[in-house]
């Protein structure tokens, strides 16, 4: 099996920003001029460029978005709009802010912050980042002085969500959050046009430095192939998500492959369907060869499901817990079933094929149905689908290993694909929440990981690695396990 790398360039900016860059010059000669940065991104906006959703990973690869911390290259929380913290008492923490400017031109105040937070508390239905969270924020002087309801140790991981971005006032009315020109980082969005492209402008203000790039132009082409034949033609700068099917067919000097802490995996509707019976969740699960996924569909460039964590999780597999509670397996007898998957990652319909072919030798009766993701999300979270393929970043919510099993797995999870609600599942993820030391926490999250796997709820399918497609003549591109950069200060052609 191909050995995937995490490049070697995963080093901070000199202003720490948690980008993971592949090369880059700051020099304030470097800065001064260049070209505007031709970008391909797979997913087209789905929530209008809400903050609160799917969408908010948009706008911080795309450089627009900061909260008050970001993730370093270890995964730790890392200085962002806040510039120091301290942990007041067991619910009380104390953020410190630099001094910085949103793009609006209004200053970035506690008060500010504190109302942006405010906001974020509130959205219907609640940030990923929050899920299972109640918290206040309050200016105190030159900082912002956050409580949460119960004991939250990964406070500052949880801040560093591109859900929770900061945005000044003028950017939230009743009709939600309007990022054009209102947030804080290095590239300010200046229009969008539906859900074909968007054109965004350097922000000369920027506190961590002026951008080497003077803007963007970023285009939402969900077809993989169509993204790489972009790169190809020399039609875009930055292409992300290559197809591994159209990896031989680049030049290799344009291919930047990263691990990531991406998960695809195959959920299965708990609540309501022929999987709301565990005996047939088992039959799914049993059915399931990913060995066969990784080799024919992701040709190497991903391995065999283990868990919700995979490899690039690097403590996980040390602290792996077996299920212990799965319910036998059930004879299908030509059971009906709709399996769903989105085409903006082109290896899922790949993987949704073969997995029909798996699950109809099992017995099983097989629909497919494919759609852009943007057009399928509203349907899968209301469970109209009896199983759904989906490719996850498992840390990029929160960057705590809790954070997703709380938003996918529990019964107030804001992104519960698998409609499951299960009292002993919510007490493990709880009880991994309420650890505080950084060992204990993981002990305790692959508990609740087991707990999760024993549902057969979700039967992981392959832990894949990225691959991006960068010119030959670009600078500075981030390359991050965390999927939640793309472009920054330093990135250039």
């Amino acid at each position: 099996m191909r050995r995937r790398h995490l490049l070697g360039a995963l080093l901070l900016t000199p202003v720490l920003t948690a980008c993971f860059a592949s090369s880059g010059d700051d020099s304030p000669s470097a800065a001064s001029g260049g070209s505007r940065l031709r970008v391909a991104l797979a997913f087209p906006p789905a929530e209008n460029l809400s903050p609160y959703g799917a969408d908010a990973t948009l706008l911080s690869r795309l450089g627009v978005t900061e909260g008050l911390t970001a993730l370093d290259a270890n995964g730790a929380a890392a200085p962002a709009l806040a510039e120091s913290w301290r942990r007041e008492n067991d619910r009380s923490w104390l953020f410190t802010l630099r001094e910085a400017t949103f793009q609006d031109g209004s200053d970035v105040t506690p008060a500010a912050v504190a109302a942006a937070l405010t906001h974020a508390t509130e959205a219907k239905p609640a940030p990923a980042a929050l899920s299972g969270v109640t918290l206040t924020a309050e200016p105190a002087g030159d900082a912002v002085r956050i409580t949460t309801k119960t004991s939250d140790p990964v406070l500052p991981l949880r801040l560093s969500s591109p859900n929770l971005a900061v945005f000044a006032a003028k950017a939230y009315s009743r009709d939600g959050v309007d990022p054009v020109g209102t947030a804080t980082g290095p590239f300010e969005l200046t229009k969008v046009t539906g859900s074909t492209s968007a054109a965004l402008d350097r922000f000369d203000d920027y506190w961590g430095g002026r951008a080497q790039a003077p803007g963007i132009d970023a285009r939402f082409i969900a077809d993989g192939t169509a993204r790489a034949n972009a790169l190809r033609t020399g039609q875009v700068d930055i292409a992300e998500a290559i197809p591994v099917a159209q990896a031989a067919s680049l030049d290799k000097a344009t291919l930047e492959e990263t691990a990531t802490t991406r998960t695809t995996s195959l959920q299965l509707n708990t609540k309501s369907g022929p999987f709301k019976d565990p005996k047939l969740r088992a039959a799914a699960r049993r059915a399931v060869d990913g060995s066969a996924l990784v080799k024919g569909v992701f040709e190497g460039y991903a391995d065999p499901g283990a868990g919700i964590y995979g490899p690039a999780v690097t403590w996980a597999a040390g602290k792996r817990v077996e299920p212990t509670r799965r319910a036998a397996a059930a004879r299908p007898n030509g059971t009906a079933v709709t399996l769903a998957t989105y085409d903006n990652r082109p290896e899922l319909p790949e993987v949704a094929q073969v997995l029909q072919q798996q699950l109809q030798k099992a017995g099983f009766k097989v629909t497919l149905e494919v759609r852009e993701y943007s057009r399928l999300e509203s349907d899968a979270l209301a469970g109209k689908f009896d199983a759904f393929i989906g490719a996850r970043n498992s840390l990029v919510d929160t960057g705590d290993p809790v954070g997703v099993l709380a938003s996918d797995y529990t019964c107030d999870g804001g992104y519960n694909l698998a409609r499951l609600c299960d009292q002993k599942v919510d007490k493990a993820v709880a009880e991994a929440d309420e650890a505080t030391d950084t060992s204990r926490r993981q002990d305790a999250a692959m508990r609740a990981e087991a707990a999760i796997l024993g549902t057969d709820a979700v039967v992981p399918l392959a832990h894949q690695s990225i691959i991006v497609g960068v010119g030959t003549d670009v600078r500075g591109a981030l390359l991050d396990p965390y999927e939640r950069t793309l472009v920054g200060t330093g990135t250039r052609r």
